[in-house]
């Protein structure tokens, strides 16, 4: 045993994993398997975490790069990240039945850059360029569309009319990611329009707010996700700002029990795309070196819930697959 003996306490942040709209997005999948039936074609990951991906591929979901690759008139279902306009467009063009899982609150940007590029706005999409989201958005806004994600990218933007300024942000960031560049556009652009900061999406928000509490308690942070998730990736982030060894990892098998052997406490937290399973798991291989005592930081408890598409929200989701993800904390 590790650590001189000494137990190792283990404090988990709340909230942490599955956020609304992933739970929607795989509910999509696993309902549209159910009354359709295998095979069901999916665009891109539906959500990224290959644990997750794995699973739905299992019992018959087919994962596709682009929308050539899915046969004329096969079920279609759009991952939570949105899609472009010329995604739409081509599965309409090979006559698909599309089932669109994109989060509600990605579509709300959306319909919010196309009320601004109708008004002739120049928009600033404040995101990370190449992530799913941010291309998808780019194709849903039919305007003049900027991407940053620096404070210092606001003074080289060149605009149409500076009093004609609109900005809109990455779901996947949260109020502390974008407060910076926000006031660098205020101050640029001091008539700039965009959402409030309640539009901002509460499962990244919570989440880090969670993380920085929990940072305060611990020796080591675990961040379970997956390393091309925005949202994960800034939870390490976090925990390194705060000066305390942060790492992400996808799954237990990652887990290098050097980094918490001479730890006393370690905090435990999730992506919004990780499955319980994987915060359970990573416990389980501590126990394997360390007695381990786990607590859950008081914090948010969650009860949002976006409804389902048209045509699914009848169908039952299959007992199976629902007791597959439905892990009670520890």
């Amino acid at each position: 045993m590790t650590g001189d003996g000494k137990a190792l306490r283990v404090i988990l942040a709340q909230p942490r994993g599955f956020c609304a709209g992933v739970e929607r997005a795989i509910d999509i999948v696993e309902r549209a398997l159910e009354k359709y039936g295998a095979p069901v074609y999916v665009r891109h990951e539906i959500v990224h975490n290959k644990r997750v991906v794995d699973t739905l591929r299992s019992r018959g979901a087919i994962f596709v790069e682009e929308i050539d690759e899915v046969p004329v008139g096969a079920v279609t279902i759009f991952s939570a990240h949105g899609v472009a306009k010329k995604v739409e467009d081509g599965a309409r063009l090979r006559d698909l039945d599309v089932i669109d899982a994109t989060c509600p609150l990605v579509t709300k940007v959306h319909k919010e850059g196309r009320r601004y590029a109708g008004k002739e706005f120049d928009i600033v999409l404040i995101g990370h360029l190449g992530h799913p989201e941010v291309e998808g958005t780019l194709g849903q806004i039919p305007g003049v569309v900027h991407v940053i994600s620096e404070p210092h990218e606001v003074d080289t933007l060149e605009v149409r009319d500076a009093d004609r300024v609109a900005f809109v942000t990455q779901t996947t960031l949260s109020v502390n990611d974008t407060k910076d560049v926000i006031a660098a556009l205020r101050a640029r652009f001091p008539n700039i329009v965009g959402p409030d900061t309640r539009d901002i999406c509460y499962a990244t928000q919570n989440r880090q707010t969670a993380v920085i509490e929990l940072c305060k308690k611990v020796d080591v942070l675990l961040v379970v996700g997956a390393h091309n998730s925005s949202n994960s990736n800034r939870l390490r982030e976090i925990g390194q700002n705060f000066g305390i060894a942060a790492y992400l990892i996808e799954d237990a098998g990652m887990l290098d029990l050097d980094w918490v052997k001479d730890a006393d406490t370690v905090g435990v937290t999730a992506g919004a795309s990780a499955p319980e399973t994987l915060v359970q798991e990573t416990i389980a291989k501590l126990r394997t070196v360390r007695d381990v005592s786990v607590e859950t930081l008081d914090g948010v408890q969650e009860n949002v819930h976006f409804k389902l598409p048209a045509g699914l929200a009848d169908v039952p989701r299959p007992q199976a697959a629902a007791d597959a993800w439905a892990v009670e904390n520890a």
